[in-house]
């Protein structure tokens, strides 16, 4: 996979669809950085947006990912794998998210406790010092756990989609 051939193939494609690069980002609901980005082989799209792209441009995934067209027409089997895999990570990442804001939450509401109680000068004494200290350790330990639970499942979804695309060759 050459990310930079990659990279001038959609360009290409998109200026035979006589698309802007702002056009296409409003389509797609990214930026027009991000297609821009794409474009100079900075970053890859999201599977999930590698099959909208190959829809929009009617070709297939595996042609997106090797950079050039191929005779062949895509099988319809492997174009129901491509779905799958595309919904299978758009609804992980979409749990993945409303984790990491459960886990950001906990952790900025114990921030503020913590803070609270310190300018408060309540930090220091008492039950009021255990509160403090709890939301502190609070705070630190949903930050560690939003990372150790992000890298996780980020991971998850990258060995899926190795192992269906490995399955089959797309």
């Amino acid at each position: 996979m050459d990310q930079k051939q990659i990279g001038h193939f959609l360009k290409t494609l998109r200026k035979e669809n006589r698309l802007t690069q702002e056009q296409l980002a409003e389509r797609l609901n990214v930026a027009s950085r991000t297609v821009s980005r794409w474009e100079n082989a900075k970053t890859m799209p999201d599977f999930d947006i590698l099959v909208e792209l190959a829809k929009l441009y009617r070709v297939s995934v595996d042609e997106l990912l090797n950079g050039t067209r191929n005779s062949e027409r895509q099988n319809p089997e492997d174009t129901n794998a491509i779905r799958s895999i595309a919904e299978y990570t758009g609804n992980e990442k979409e749990r993945l998210l409303k984790n990491q804001h459960f886990f950001a939450w906990i952790g900025v509401l114990s921030w503020i406790i913590f803070l609270g109680l310190k300018l408060a000068g309540l930090d220091e004494t008492g039950w009021t010092e255990k509160i403090a200290s709890f939301s502190a350790g609070m705070a630190f330990a949903m930050s560690i756990v939003a990372l150790i639970y992000t890298s996780k499942y980020l991971r998850k979804i990258q060995d899926y989609k190795h192992r269906i695309l490995s399955q089959k060759r797309l």
